[in-house]
């Protein structure tokens, strides 16, 4: 029996930090512009690469609080899936339900740090997905993937509809929110915690007047509880009933990536320990706190102290009732 089932498409990243590029701005600041002269040679401070990707950085995030954890994904059978594969056995997270397949690429990103933000070039590999026959499990976590995901979706809403047991929280990928909204949504009736990003929340909610609208657009769409991050301005998290807010912790950021999967793989374990609302914010937000002080989505991934003493050092910063 495990505790997580992590679904969803890994990656192989490399992290390269821009030491000098021009940035353009308009006077509200609020679109920036990373720009480089035409054939230039662009000087690099530092580079790193990691294993990345929201079904990895969750499993792997949940394991090292001390969660059993597996990884249901489709890898090609090249040098970067066999990579990725073994960083996840040395993480241990069970790769049973990992499959390497033959004459296919895996998925890889070139992630451009400048300022501690991130502008990510990401490869996509076609794919055929399919559920795979799933082993005993208390909660599943189902995130990015590509075209062709609705086929793995209709077998997971079965999976889920005999298995009822089995609770599901969701985050999705780019993909299925550009690409397949419409066929992504059917999942919501199903899922007990979404998790999105502002962006992604208001992309699959529509107009709304204020966050607190779009997180009520979101429960009706199905989602039992919603858990909305805002970069600078911390997180959200709705039961249906109370809605409440959450700062971030003043740490300097050295990079972004992973912070979001950070902040899930930190609340999903709280919730899967016994823990309250409010203290699974405090979970996920000292666990995106120690990503942002690291290069790559899973290189300060904590442990439990760890999340313990940042929660500590911060006594002052807790979730409040917004609505």
């Amino acid at each position: 029996m495990f505790d997580l089932l992590a679904i969803g498409d890994a990656t192989l990243d490399t992290f390269l930090v821009i030491d000098e590029a021009t940035l353009n701005c308009d006077l509200q600041a609020h679109h920036c512009q990373l720009c480089f002269n035409y054939a230039d040679k662009i000087p690099i401070r530092d580079s790193a690469q990691s294993v990345g990707g929201n079904a990895a950085n969750v499993a792997v995030g949940a394991r090292r609080l001390g969660l059993q954890t597996a990884l249901i994904s489709d890898l090609g059978d090249d040098q970067n899936g066999r990579l990725i594969k073994e960083q996840m056995e040395k993480e241990k997270v069970d790769t049973g339900n990992v499959r390497l397949l033959p004459k296919k690429a895996t998925r890889y990103a070139v992630v451009l740090n400048y300022k501690s933000e991130r502008t990510i070039l990401s490869y996509y590999s076609d794919r055929q997905y399919r559920l795979p026959p799933l082993p005993p499990t208390k909660w599943i976590f189902y995130t990015s993937l590509g075209k062709t995901f609705e086929n793995l979706q209709i077998g997971l809403i079965k999976h889920l509809t005999k298995n009822k047991e089995i609770k599901l929280a969701v985050n999705p990928g780019s993909y299925e929110i550009k690409k397949g909204a419409v066929e992504f949504k059917k999942i919501l009736p199903y899922t007990e915690i979404l998790f999105v990003n502002k962006e992604e929340a208001e992309a699959l909610a529509g107009h709304a007047k204020s966050t607190l609208d779009t997180i009520k657009k979101l429960h009706q769409l199905g989602a039992k509880k919603v858990v909305l991050t805002d970069g600078h301005s911390g997180s959200f998290a709705s039961d249906g009933r109370n809605c409440h807010s959450m700062g971030i912790y003043p740490v300097a950021a050295v990079g972004k990536t992973g912070a979001g999967d950070a902040y899930t793989g930190g609340f999903l374990s709280a919730v899967i320990c016994g823990e309250n609302l409010e203290a699974a914010m405090r979970w996920g937000t000292a666990n995106a706190t120690g990503v942002i002080q690291k290069l790559g989505a899973q290189k300060g991934l904590l442990t439990r102290s760890g999340i313990a003493s940042l929660i500590k050092k911060y006594p002052k910063i807790n979730p409040v009732i917004v609505a």
